[in-house]
């Protein structure tokens, strides 16, 4: 029966895979066909008349559209999920993906019409599943099970018939027929809100089972995989499980964690692919797995524009579309969706690696980066210190989060960073003191701004109690796949929050 299933399957994956191909090799017609079916679909919602989407002809009038940011558009999804019709998008939309992408501020409910999750993130996982066969075609994934980690959901408290939920956990409740044959575990465990007894059920059930494929935020797919290791007493994964053959990961950076992966599976042929599935669409894949990068996928729902990134921010008034981009400048991602999100700017910075084909890579947040001192410090450049780091020393990490430390009178601005380690290593001081040489070599801005220590200090580092960030997300009640640690932070909100939460921990 599973053979039978993983043949159709390939067949269906094979027939995607060329159609994805031709997406790839003619980006430009399919965003001028996104463009148009998507104003069109769009023309008698409130927004549409609003923007008058029937006389927008092509994307230079479009782009005289404000772009907007959640808060914008807070008061029409409120009411759009309370029922109303024909507001972001036509018809009523009753699943919406919640979204906290840090600790800061109200939770975002971005909005998924049955259009937006067949075509974009439904699209997108088939699209993931379609490279990996053509990777590997003898990977079989389809014979065997694949274990997602999902979030939960709950439903809205003022409209029985709309559900919320991390983007991981809507996709899991709507999974195709074929898909869930594999999956494992059972939806109403992989649904379970309390992680630790999620955690433990999932432990349970997997460790005895053929697992091939796996997908979920690396910080909880790590703590599974211990408890499945303490459970079975085996002493990595492929003993566990000896068929697992690729991870798809995504959501933070991943160079923190391979170190730790590869020990729990020491296989020089186990696929790590990198996906960029936020719960505003799904945007890129890794396709080429010689090389780090993501194809943009450009026939998924979405229309792309870019905000060049200065200093300032993103430059919302010299936006361009997707043929105007080039490999040398950090932009703001910006798109227009069939979930009704319009002009819409989700937060993600990303670069491109090539124009032809398209390829891009996460650079960080535009909320999340550190300038205070014209540095211009990125998620990417911390994430991949860190990883040179700990390999080099030979330690893992749970999480960091870095804040800058003020230039006051009498004394140099510097970056604080608070670590948390499984295990700490012997002389922090000489770690502190290697992860900012690699910053240096990673960021020209950075290492102009330490050079001979006129405006910047070497960074100033602290260990973290253990399960400190995870306590902290806690008591915030911020605890699941969508909600992650704030890495960086251009100010010192969440710093001074964390090393007060750890003073009144020490107290007790």
């Amino acid at each position: 029966m599973r053979s039978l299933l993983n043949l159709l399957v390939k067949k269906i994956l094979d027939r995607n895979y060329r159609k994805l191909n031709y997406a790839l090799e003619h980006p430009h017609e399919m965003q001028a066909k996104w463009f148009k079916s998507n104003l069109s679909a769009a023309t008698n919602t409130t927004i549409g008349k609003k923007y008058d989407f029937k006389s927008l002809r092509n994307s230079t009038s479009y782009s005289g559209l404000p772009v907007h940011d959640y808060e914008d558009l807070r008061p029409m999804i409120e009411e759009m999920m309370k029922g109303r019709a024909d507001v972001l998008w036509r018809g009523v939309v009753n699943w919406y993906s919640k979204s906290s992408g840090t600790t800061g501020g109200r939770s975002k409910y971005i909005p998924i019409p049955k259009e937006n999750l067949k075509l974009c993130h439904n699209k997108g996982s088939t699209d993931v599943l379609s490279m990996l066969y053509r990777e590997d075609p003898q990977i079989d994934l389809f014979k065997r099970n694949n274990l997602i980690m999902g979030g939960s959901l709950e439903n809205y408290k003022y409209s029985r018939q709309t559900k919320i939920g991390d983007i991981s956990a809507v996709m899991l409740y709507n999974m195709p027929f074929l898909a869930r044959i594999v999956l494992t575990p059972d939806i109403p465990t992989a649904l379970l809100d309390d992680w630790e007894e999620k955690i433990n059920k999932i432990a349970n059930i997997t460790k005895d089972e053929d697992v091939s494929f796996f997908g979920g935020v690396p910080t909880w797919s790590i703590v599974l995989f211990d408890r499945i290791l303490e459970i079975t007493g085996k002493k990595n994964m492929l003993e566990v499980w000896p068929n697992a053959r690729a991870y798809a990961h995504g959501g933070v950076g991943f160079d923190p964690y391979i170190l730790r992966f590869r020990e729990l599976f020491p296989s020089d042929d186990f696929i790590y692919q990198e996906v960029y599935n936020a719960s505003e669409g799904f945007f890129a894949a890794q396709g080429d797995f010689s090389e780090k990068g993501m194809y943009l996928l450009v026939d998924n729902g979405i229309y792309y524009e870019f905000a060049p990134m200065t200093p300032a921010g993103p430059d919302l008034d010299n936006t361009v579309p997707l043929e105007g981009v080039n490999t040398r400048q950090n932009y703001s991602i910006i798109i227009s969706s069939n979930g009704g999100l319009w002009r819409y700017m989700p937060g993600d910075i990303v670069s491109f690696l090539s124009t032809n084909p398209y390829k891009i890579t996460v650079a960080g947040r535009t909320k999340q980066y550190i300038n205070a001192f014209g540095e211009e410090v990125m998620i990417g450049n911390t994430d991949r210190a860190i990883a040179l780091t700990a390999k080099h020393f030979g330690v893992e990490i749970v999480d960091y989060t870095v804040a800058p430390i003020y230039i006051e009178k009498g004394k140099k601005g510097a970056h604080q960073w608070l670590i948390e380690f499984v295990h700490k290593p012997a002389d922090l001081d000489h770690f502190s003191q290697y992860l900012d040489d690699q910053l240096r070599k990673l960021n020209s801005d950075y290492d102009a701004k330490r050079s001979h220590d006129l405006a910047l200090n070497k960074i100033q580092l602290s260990a973290i109690p253990s399960g400190t960030f995870h306590k902290w997300m806690e008591s915030k009640g911020k605890v699941g796949g969508q909600n992650k640690v704030p890495r960086l932070s251009n100010d010192r909100k969440y710093i001074e929050e964390i090393l007060t939460f750890i003073g009144s921990l020490t107290a007790k």
